[in-house]
Protein backbone atom coordinates (compact mmCIF):
# COMPACT_ATOMS: atom_id res chain seq x y z
CA UNK A 1 0.00 0.00 0.00
CA UNK A 2 1.22 3.69 -1.11
CA UNK A 3 1.81 6.37 2.22
CA UNK A 4 2.50 9.93 1.65
CA UNK A 5 5.09 10.90 4.46
CA UNK A 6 4.42 15.21 4.37
CA UNK A 7 7.23 15.82 6.67
CA UNK A 8 7.06 19.18 8.91
CA UNK A 9 9.70 21.67 10.23
CA UNK A 10 9.62 24.84 12.48
CA UNK A 11 10.59 27.70 11.26
CA UNK A 12 14.19 27.37 13.63
CA UNK A 13 14.72 23.76 11.22
CA UNK A 14 14.61 25.73 7.82
CA UNK A 15 17.11 28.02 9.21
CA UNK A 16 19.45 25.47 10.43
CA UNK A 17 19.73 24.68 6.50
CA UNK A 18 21.56 27.55 5.48
CA UNK A 19 23.30 27.78 9.26
CA UNK A 20 27.05 27.46 8.72
CA UNK A 21 27.26 25.97 12.38
CA UNK A 22 23.61 23.97 12.15
CA UNK A 23 24.15 23.27 8.55
CA UNK A 24 26.34 20.31 8.43
CA UNK A 25 24.41 18.43 10.83
CA UNK A 26 21.01 19.18 9.39
CA UNK A 27 21.92 17.91 5.79
CA UNK A 28 23.72 14.57 7.36
CA UNK A 29 20.82 13.55 9.60
CA UNK A 30 18.17 14.30 6.49
CA UNK A 31 20.22 12.27 3.77
CA UNK A 32 20.84 9.33 6.82
CA UNK A 33 16.67 9.13 6.72
CA UNK A 34 16.28 9.38 2.91
CA UNK A 35 19.15 7.05 2.27
CA UNK A 36 17.81 4.42 4.58
CA UNK A 37 14.27 4.59 2.53
CA UNK A 38 15.88 4.52 -0.79
CA UNK A 39 18.08 1.43 0.31
CA UNK A 40 15.35 -0.68 1.71
CA UNK A 41 13.14 -0.23 -1.55
CA UNK A 42 10.23 1.53 -0.71
CA UNK A 43 10.40 4.48 -1.77
CA UNK A 44 8.43 5.77 -5.03
CA UNK A 45 8.84 9.19 -4.94
CA UNK A 46 10.92 12.05 -2.72
CA UNK A 47 11.24 15.59 -2.27
CA UNK A 48 12.60 18.10 0.01
CA UNK A 49 10.92 21.55 -0.34
CA UNK A 50 12.10 25.27 -0.31
CA UNK A 51 11.20 27.73 2.75
CA UNK A 52 7.47 28.35 3.03
CA UNK A 53 8.31 32.17 2.07
CA UNK A 54 9.51 30.56 -1.59
CA UNK A 55 5.96 29.77 -2.72
CA UNK A 56 3.19 31.59 -3.88
CA UNK A 57 -0.26 30.56 -3.26
CA UNK A 58 -3.12 30.51 -5.32
CA UNK A 59 -6.66 30.61 -3.78
CA UNK A 60 -10.27 31.32 -5.49
CA UNK A 61 -12.98 33.36 -3.04
CA UNK A 62 -15.93 34.51 -4.82
CA UNK A 63 -14.92 33.25 -8.58
CA UNK A 64 -12.08 35.02 -8.53
CA UNK A 65 -8.23 33.61 -8.51
CA UNK A 66 -6.12 35.34 -6.10
CA UNK A 67 -2.49 34.94 -6.19
CA UNK A 68 -0.23 35.12 -3.00
CA UNK A 69 3.17 34.87 -2.21
CA UNK A 70 4.09 32.53 0.80
CA UNK A 71 2.61 30.26 2.62
CA UNK A 72 -1.15 30.38 2.98
CA UNK A 73 -1.55 30.99 6.61
CA UNK A 74 1.17 31.45 9.37
CA UNK A 75 1.89 28.25 10.99
CA UNK A 76 4.76 27.16 13.56
CA UNK A 77 5.46 24.43 11.35
CA UNK A 78 5.30 24.20 7.35
CA UNK A 79 6.12 21.43 5.14
CA UNK A 80 9.39 20.30 4.56
CA UNK A 81 8.93 17.60 2.11
CA UNK A 82 7.67 14.50 1.31
CA UNK A 83 8.05 10.88 0.70
CA UNK A 84 5.46 8.32 -1.25
CA UNK A 85 5.81 5.05 -0.19
CA UNK A 86 5.43 1.76 -0.72
CA UNK A 87 5.05 -0.44 2.47
CA UNK A 88 2.60 -3.35 3.82
CA UNK A 89 0.31 -1.50 6.34
CA UNK A 90 0.10 1.74 8.17
CA UNK A 91 2.22 0.34 11.41
CA UNK A 92 5.00 0.14 8.77
CA UNK A 93 4.75 3.45 7.48
CA UNK A 94 4.38 4.44 11.20
CA UNK A 95 7.85 3.04 12.14
CA UNK A 96 9.52 5.14 8.81
CA UNK A 97 7.91 8.25 9.94
CA UNK A 98 9.26 7.91 13.44
CA UNK A 99 12.58 7.53 12.49
CA UNK A 100 12.16 10.81 10.06
CA UNK A 101 14.84 13.88 11.87
CA UNK A 102 12.03 16.52 10.54
CA UNK A 103 9.43 18.17 13.83
CA UNK A 104 6.49 16.45 12.65
CA UNK A 105 5.41 13.69 10.05
CA UNK A 106 1.69 13.25 8.64
CA UNK A 107 1.13 10.19 7.45
CA UNK A 108 -1.74 9.50 4.78
CA UNK A 109 -2.60 6.66 2.52
CA UNK A 110 -3.05 7.90 -1.20
CA UNK A 111 -6.29 8.49 -2.68
CA UNK A 112 -5.66 5.90 -5.50
CA UNK A 113 -2.64 3.82 -5.46
CA UNK A 114 0.91 4.49 -7.41
CA UNK A 115 2.50 1.83 -9.35
CA UNK A 116 6.51 1.27 -9.72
Amino acid sequence: MNYTLLMYESTEDFAKRIDPIHKEAYVASWTHYVTAMIDSGIVISTAGLQSPETGTTLSRKGGELLVQDGPITETKEHIGGLAIIDVPDLDTALEWAARCPGSSVEVRPTLYPISK
